[in-house]
């Protein structure tokens, strides 16, 4: 039964939104930052790159102080704006490939994080969850949701029809040609409707955020230890979230880019090759596999198709039959000596939004010797992997939609 609750978000006023809204900091290049950072006075980058005010790198503690700060100025100048009344918000994107997502932004239970009914798919690592939670703890917001997934509702349906029948709050289209749409809801028979929904569902899954989630968790832990009066309601027992109905997440692959061939010449590395897949040269034409357990492998100029043979391959449970699990246990691991796929320098990841002609153009160039190209994973194989309580290789998805920071804000 999950917990899902409304609250009184900060917001940016309508006219300044589409000004403030950001990308995540680390998808802007430095140029591109610089300009909006110069350009820009109400861009939501202020905030989180405080050191530009001073014209000078910040980073740990102190950057958190500040980040406070200007996040204080903000609301001191009316830039932000607390909502009177708990409330959900539907969130609405059109993007510029033409998908278009539908959801609600609301606060999440960390306690069904705990208790895994909000599922995860993915590890995290111990540093960033800790770094991470030091941040959220000075700082004192979320201003990033975590995305998660539901089996689609009927009742949440029609009640994202209803409130989308009326004029947005907020409307924006951003300089990615996104289309962004913001409803507040703050009617009790909707709020009701949307809490006892999500409440009948047994579970929920973590499609983005694993990290901003397990950070929260931790948050929590401390100030549940710091605070003799905890009851378990104090705001920092949730974390913000965006959540999508299943049939709604876009899922793309993460292709797989390799340094050397751990000391084979090309023709003993197709060799190895040959004992777990079927190898049919390509040439110059790209492939792009079509089926499950079938690889693209871009090498020395020639594309190859990889089939795999799965008379030398069980499939255990859902990680064994996991594309990203296969290519490590049959090729990254055994043949190109890649143990650590968290922490190898010698791995690269690109996502599957940029195509295989990127991977093309990183092999030609010299950068990587050879590249993989995958299916993406399919939304079943996610939610199998989470009930099973296993955990994807990193970066095994790269998911869609997402959302632009600091356009709902959760203070705890």
């Amino acid at each position: 039964m999950p917990k899902i609750l409304p609250f009184k978000a900060v917001r940016p006023t309508r006219d300044k939104v589409s000004l403030l809204a950001s990308r995540s900091y680390d998808t802007y290049t430095k140029e591109e930052r610089e300009a909006r950072l110069r350009d820009n006075p109400f861009s939501f980058l202020h905030i989180v790159n405080p050191g530009f005010k001073y014209q000078k790198e910040i980073s740990g503690k102190e950057r958190y102080s500040l980040v406070r700060n200007r996040y204080q100025e903000f609301k001191e100048d009316g830039v932000f704006v607390q909502d009177e009344k708990d409330s959900f918000y539907v969130y609405k994107i059109v993007n510029r490939d033409g998908l278009v997502f539908h959801g609600i932004v609301g606060a999440a239970s960390v306690e069904d994080y705990k208790s895994d009914i909000i599922k995860k798919h993915e590890d995290t690592i111990a540093y960033r969850e800790k770094l991470f939670k030091d941040y959220l703890k000075t700082v004192g917001f979320n201003a990033e949701a975590v995305l998660l997934t539901y089996p689609d509702n009927d009742r949440i349906k029609s009640v994202l029809e209803q409130v989308m029948s009326e004029r947005a709050e907020y409307e924006f289209t951003t300089t990615y040609r996104d289309t962004h749409y913001v409803w507040q809801v703050d009617n009790a028979e909707i709020l009701n409707t949307i809490k006892n929904a999500f409440a009948s569902m047994k579970a929920i899954y973590i499609a983005d955020g694993h990290h901003r989630s397990s950070s929260s968790f931790l948050l929590t832990e401390d100030l549940k230890a710091e605070n003799k009066s905890h009851n378990g309601n104090e705001p920092y027992n949730f974390f913000m979230s965006y959540l999508i109905p299943e049939s709604e997440l876009k899922i793309y692959e993460f292709n797989r880019l390799v340094k050397g061939l751990n000391g084979l010449t090309k023709e003993e590395f197709l060799i190895k090759l040959d004992e777990h897949y079927r190898i049919d040269n390509r040439g110059t034409d790209f492939y792009r596999p079509s089926k499950k357990h079938h690889f693209s492998m871009y090498l020395d100029g020639e594309f190859y198709s990889l089939y795999l043979r799965k008379n030398h391959y069980s499939f255990g449970n859902a990680l064994d039959a996991l594309d990203t699990q296969i290519l490590y246990k049959t090729i990254l691991q055994p043949i190109l000596g890649i143990e650590n796929v968290r922490n190898d320098n010698r791995l690269n990841y690109t996502h599957g939004k940029k195509g295989l002609a990127h991977v093309k153009s990183l092999v030609d160039s010299g950068e990587f010797t050879v590249g993989f190209g995958l299916l993406p994973i399919t939304t079943k194989e996610m939610k199998c992997i989470a009930d099973e309580g296993h955990t994807m290789p990193p970066k095994s998805t790269y998911i869609e939609p997402k959302l632009r920071s600091g356009v709902t804000i959760y203070e705890f």
